[in-house]
């Protein structure tokens, strides 16, 4: 194996493992700064939804380098907390944290 492939293959997998810890301080920086969680209940459009996914992508950088709200998805649910369909519902940046 010549150098240059070498070479190519350890920054490939050192991008790899930045790329896997980027996503993880993202779900961190979810975790505490918006509170979300897999068992996060968030409102949205005036409806109630448990979250089931956050999408790490649509989070972008503002002017004071802080990550915004990521858009999520979720599950409809009603006020007993139970799952009105099993449809995962997406949603964008405008939901809100149920305390």
């Amino acid at each position: 194996m010549d150098y240059a492939s070498s070479l190519r293959d350890v920054l490939i997998r050192k991008i790899n493992k930045t790329e896997r810890d980027l996503a993880q301080l993202k779900l961190d920086y979810c975790r505490f700064v918006y509170g979300l969680s897999h068992r996060s209940k968030v409102t949205f459009g005036g409806n109630l939804y448990q979250i089931k996914a956050v999408d790490l992508e649509s989070m972008h950088r503002n002017e004071q380098g802080e990550w915004s709200k990521p858009a999520v998805s979720g599950v409809l649910i009603n006020s007993e907390l139970k799952p009105l369909s099993n449809d995962v519902i997406t949603l964008n940046d405008s939901w809100e944290l149920v305390a």
